[in-house]
């Protein structure tokens, strides 16, 4: 059967070079990064040269008494709950105080956040246009000195709309409010300036960039207050306990590399399949709409919905004939309720129910494309009684 893997906004496979990397490393690597003995020091001196690599390679200051941190998790989830709960807390001192993130946000940042609110947290949560943006003059009038956090992602993880960072970044600065953004769906589709962005926190996911599955990373300013959220050791100024892997670091660092000096070229591919995608789409599915279409977006991501159609019977119909694709993100695939994404830029249910995201790579080709429009088109097709060409 046909294999056709659209669905890199869940998860990228590992570059060979990556794996090539952390094989060798796993061999030498012996020692815990936490042992003062000679197999520790050589396992300390891997995992700082990640770290400090990773800092560079994101636009952070690695030098000087303001330099940025770099906090490794178990992935974006964790660096997110880190983000939203540990700053919230440090700058309140864990008493109940306010809190604002975006309704685009990943699930791994709302639910932190619903959490502030079941401990006596105020949350306000800013709306977004149709198209996939939030809306910047809505923040400009809710966040206040009262506000310990705001939280907005950099891209969306369904739609690919790209967030204004900077001037949100600035609404807060100047209200005196740190500002986290979830950079996971960023990381190698644009060009990641953590410093010139003026963003206090952001979160990034190895797996996401073709790294290994199992490690994130929180980028902190310097002097941003955070608390810990885990505890029971003192690894990583005793911000995030437990053993720190080396190898999976070094993989995170080699798979960053690799996503920044192939940027343009991945952006000027992708940018060309997308286009294409979308048109191939338009004139084969009547009514289809193309989400966030006329928004700034990424080069790979696109988010379709279908008239008439219900999307666990095209994601089946789909999978059957070897596509893989999504119905919302990874992260809430085994959920019954509808995107929360889709819901939050004003779609129906019913919209909902026909809506696809489809997110190309780098060994996406057009044949794979022509093939996926002509699979939905029949499946879409039957859903709405009608006979399309075997060649379409």
């Amino acid at each position: 059967m046909r294999s056709v893997y659209l669905d890199y906004n869940a998860t990228r496979p590992i570059h060979p070079e990556v794996l090539d990397a952390m094989t060798e490393a796993w061999r030498k690597t012996t020692g815990n990064p936490a042992s003062g003995h000679q197999p520790g020091r050589a396992a300390r001196a891997l995992l700082e040269d990640a770290r400090e690599g990773i800092l560079s390679l994101v636009g952070a200051e690695t030098s000087g008494k303001d330099r940025d941190r770099l906090v490794f998790t178990s992935g974006g989830t964790e660096a997110n709950n880190l983000a939203v709960l540990g700053i919230a807390w440090g700058r309140t001192n864990g008493l109940p105080g306010e809190c604002i993130v975006s309704s685009l946000e990943h699930p791994s940042v709302l639910r932190p956040a619903e959490h502030l609110l079941d401990l006596g947290w105020r949350l306000h949560t800013v709306p977004a246009t149709a198209e996939g943006l939030i809306r910047t003059e809505w923040l400009a009038d809710t966040v206040s000195r009262r506000t310990a956090l705001v939280s907005v992602m950099t891209v969306n993880h369904e739609l690919g709309t790209i967030q204004p960072i900077r001037e949100l970044s600035r609404i807060c600065e100047r209200a005196g409010v740190p500002f986290h953004t979830d950079a996971v769906q960023a990381a190698g589709k644009i060009p990641l300036e953590f410093r010139s962005w003026g963003v206090s926190a952001m979160t990034l996911a190895a797996h996401k960039l073709g790294g290994p599955v199992g490690i994130g990373a929180l980028v902190l300013r310097g002097e941003t207050p955070i608390s810990p959220i885990l505890f029971g050791g003192e690894q990583q100024g005793g911000l995030r306990p437990g053993t720190e892997c080396p190898v999976l670091a070094l993989g995170m660092w080699k798979a960053l590399q690799m996503a920044v000096a192939r940027l343009e070229e991945t952006v000027r591919r992708l940018n060309d399949l997308r286009q294409y995608f979308e048109e191939r789409l338009k004139q084969t599915i009547p009514n289809i709409r193309i989400r966030g279409e006329s928004a700034p977006r990424v080069c790979q991501t696109v988010s379709v919905g279908i008239p008439g159609a219900d999307n666990q019977v095209l994601f089946t119909g789909l999978d059957l004939a070897g596509i893989a694709c999504s119905i919302g993100s990874a992260c809430t695939s085994g959920s019954p309720e509808p995107s929360p994404t889709l819901l939050a830029i004003g779609a129906s249910r019913e919209e909902v129910r026909g809506s696809l995201r489809f997110s190309l790579g780098p060994d996406t080709t057009r044949e794979e494309l022509d093939y996926t429009v002509g699979v939905l088109s029949r499946l879409t097709a039957g859903l709405r009684g009608v006979t399309v060409a075997r060649n379409s």
